[in-house]
């Protein structure tokens, strides 16, 4: 009898780990290349346009053109980002201090080297506008 409840007991296990395999195969992940997204730019403002600038040069690499994300760095034109989400003071903290992951799978944040609290807020202004102009709030 012990050992027909540990052969279940087992099977059951193997069942259970097989349908978490078999789930995880069939699930969507949250890689980057599934949030890599399209964004239009607006007519910006001038402070947005600096902000474009500061953007393309400091941020792009990991972000994307025009804050649409790659594999190496989330979209900032996504929901997760929209000001109710991650205010313009958790962008500033995220350049100037790092950040650790929390959304995404691309791991740590570090902190942008040699940026200013003036050009972080030239960046938001410009990632703000963009999200508004992609309707992500």
């Amino acid at each position: 009898m012990k050992t027909s409840r540990t052969t279940l007991a087992v099977t059951i296990g193997i069942v259970a780990i097989g349908a978490f395999l078999i789930w995880r195969a069939i699930t969507p992940q949250t890689g980057a290349a599934d949030h890599i997204v399209d964004v239009t730019v607006p007519k910006l403002s001038a402070q947005a346009s600096y902000g474009q600038k500061l953007f393309a040069d400091d941020c792009a690499a990991c972000h994307g053109e025009n804050a649409g994300g790659t594999e190496q760095g989330p979209p900032l034109i996504h929901r997760i980002y929209e000001p109710s989400h991650h205010g313009d003071r958790a962008f500033l903290i995220a350049a100037m201090q790092g950040t650790r992951a929390h959304h995404w799978q691309f791991g740590n944040m570090p902190p942008v080297e040699g940026i200013t609290e003036r050009q972080v807020q030239d960046i938001v202004a410009y990632v703000r506008e963009v999200q508004k102009a992609n309707d992500v709030f």
